[in-house]
């Protein structure tokens, strides 16, 4: 009899090891983009500490042959895939879309699937081909297809895969693939594409699309779809344009990643700016679901709230990363939170329940338009704490060059432009906007602490150079240096670009990259470092103190450290969470301009950290395929 008790004690004991294990195996894995439902871009995996970073060294390349440098008439491609770790593979997908299967020890190809028809080569709906990511999702049972990836293709597609093999699921819309832009309506001139993976909610995936800035007036609305993963039919859609306003404006967006909170069946939207960019004087000024975080009854579609954070955009600042779940300590307590980092360097915290701030936010009056037939919001919300983490605001008085010359050449370009500071409206003379529409925070994001009360997020300081040019200007007004966008409906087409000397160096000052964290708590800034380094001629790189332009995320270890690439320097680095300082960096073939992931494996127990390294063709030419993957010895 006491023998056998023992026994079932023994087995009693195993069986609650067991679940720990797999509990912390869950907790330690990276199963969706950004590490969680909720983002935040954190991992309880704790092998590699600062102590032993020192050691950390690359185990596999994985090169997935999917690149293109924009020959032959090819578009250029973009390699900002954050893997996931499930079922014990890592799941990526390229600029062209395939999807591959990974072992995560070796980085040997278990299989891979090209969507057909294959998107096209010289796809121009995007500034480039491009992908961050998949989604996972199981039934519990076992059986085909009750393992799937949901995956993305850049023209609007979305493919279900069986995990185990990288069949099409044919149970899912049509053998595997629904149409957004065949299937339903949105509205709008143009299409719809996705460059995010959809978020997975019990039996949904909830997808919001990408669409392309500056040509009509009308563009397609930015409609939020859930659709069931099994058989891929609509549950529920969600529109930000009003109806009255949809020959008006569309667009509003959700192209940067969603997130659930699983426990209150909430999903948050971060909406993009109404069409066209740079013109509003068509569209109602109160669009309250554009620029905007959003919570949604994951189940239904329902509204629950709606917090603007840009009113009326004229500047192109779109909610441009994935809302993060997180909590703030108050006098009352714990308060479940939502962060949403901006281009304006601005991070705003607020109540999860109710999309109030957290933090003290005024309504603060901005700079008016003086371009005739426009409107101008006369206020914009301006968060008290915490304080801007990138530069905001640039004048004549403020420009820099490396030599007397260059800045001379960067105050003379200035002269007769707009420089009122943040919110500076465009205008016919032209208008300097800072930071610029690609930065301070971006897709990248914020990686969230939940032990160490912290919010991560890296920034791009830079200005920008933004001119209304009239719609029946001839070609020769339209030509010259920057981006044209048509804006076909308004008065105005636009032409912009990042404000730079003619030896191609921004006119303002250094730092260009950096890496922030922020006490969410306090809102009180604990440290700010440069990021990275500047490539310059003959393999010499620019001080460390004046940073690089970035494009990717930062990642947050239980730990302590914080792991991110981004940079122009071809490096994946890791700093302290509490002081900031570099503790480790590492080449790799191309600049990771991603978001790296880090996971227990299943099978040996050891603490990976991987990145997509193939560039960006918004950073420089110099573009590649590799997936890295580093391990202690």
């Amino acid at each position: 009899m006491a023998k056998a008790l023992t026994r079932r004690a023994m087995l009693v004991w195993a069986l609650l090891l067991a679940g720990v294990w797999w509990g912390n195996a869950n907790a330690q894995g990276w199963g969706q983009y950004g590490g969680q439902p909720g983002g935040g871009q954190y991992s309880e995996a704790a092998e590699i500490t600062p102590a032993n970073i020192k050691d950390l060294e690359q185990v596999w390349v994985f090169n997935t042959g999917d690149f293109s440098n924009g020959e032959n008439g090819t578009r250029k491609t973009t390699f900002e895939a954050n893997p996931i770790y499930a079922n014990g593979k890592l799941f990526i997908c390229t600029p062209y879309n395939r999807v591959i299967a990974v072992e995560p020890e070796t980085g040997g190809e278990l299989w891979s699937f090209e969507p057909s028809p294959p998107l096209p080569r010289d796809y121009d709906q995007q500034h480039s081909l491009i992908c961050r990511g998949v989604s996972y999702w199981e039934s519990g049972v076992d059986g085909p297809c009750q393992k799937r990836v949901i995956a993305p293709v850049l023209d609007g597609r979305l493919m279900a895969l069986d995990a185990q093999t990288g069949d099409l699921c044919a149970d899912f819309a049509e053998n595997g693939v629904l149409d957004l832009n065949t299937t339903f309506d949105n509205q709008g001139q143009g299409v719809v594409n996705i460059t995010s993976p959809a978020v997975i909610f019990e039996d949904l995936a909830i997808i919001g699309t990408a669409i392309g800035d500056n040509q009509n007036v009308d563009m397609p609305d930015g409609i939020v779809r859930a659709v069931d993963v099994r058989s891929g039919i609509e549950v529920w859609s969600w529109n930000p344009i009003p109806a009255e306003e949809r020959t008006k404006s569309g667009a509003a967006n959700a192209w940067a990643p969603l997130s659930v909170d699983e426990e209150t069946a909430t999903v948050f939207i971060p909406t993009s700016s109404p069409s066209p960019d740079y013109w509003g004087g068509f569209r109602k000024k109160d669009l309250a679901r554009t620029n905007a975080v959003v919570a949604l009854d994951a189940r239904t579609g329902e509204e629950r709230w709606v917090r603007q954070i840009v009113h009326h955009d004229l500047f192109d600042l779109d909610m441009p990363a994935q809302p993060v779940l997180a909590h703030k300590e108050t006098l009352v307590g714990r308060v479940p939170a939502v962060v949403q980092v901006t281009k304006m360097g601005s991070i705003y915290v607020l109540d999860r329940a109710t999309g109030e701030y957290l933090f003290p936010t005024r309504e603060q009056a901005v700079p008016q338009t003086d371009v005739e037939g426009e409107q101008t919001s006369p206020t914009q919300p301006i968060p008290i704490l915490p304080k801007p983490v990138a530069q905001q605001g640039f004048s004549q008085a403020d420009a820099w060059g490396i030599t007397p010359l260059d800045k001379a050449w960067c105050a003379d370009e200035m002269a007769d432009m707009r420089a009122d500071g943040l919110y500076t409206p465009p205008s016919l003379r032209g208008s300097v906007q800072m930071p610029f529409y690609g930065g301070g925070s971006n897709w990248g994001g914020a990686a969230y602490d939940p032990e160490r009360r912290m919010v991560v997020t890296n920034v791009m300081n830079l200005a920008q150079w933004v001119r209304l040019i009239p719609a029946d200007a001839n070609e020769s007004h339209g030509s010259g240096p920057g981006e044209l966008g048509r804006q076909k409906g308004a008065p105005y087409m636009m032409r912009r670009g990042v404000l730079l000397s003619p030896l191609g160096v921004p006119c303002n000052a250094p730092p260009w990259g950096e890496l922030a964290a922020v006490n969410i708590d306090s809102g009180e800034l604990r440290w700010r470092v440069p990021l990275g380094r500047v490539p310059l001629a003959m393999g010499l790189e620019g001080p460390k103190a004046w940073g690089s332009p970035n494009i990717g995320g930062a990642i947050i270890t239980k730990s302590g450290l914080v792991f991110i690439a981004a940079t122009m320097d071809a490096r994946i680095r890791a700093f302290n969470i509490w002081t900031g300082d570099e503790l480790w960096s590492h080449p790799i073939p191309f600049d990771g301009a991603a978001t790296p992931m880090t996971f227990i494996s299943e099978k040996d127990g050891r603490q990976y950290v991987v990145i997509a390294a193939g560039g960006s063709a918004l950073l420089r030419p110099r573009l590649g395929d590799a997936l890295v993957a580093f391990r202690l010895p």
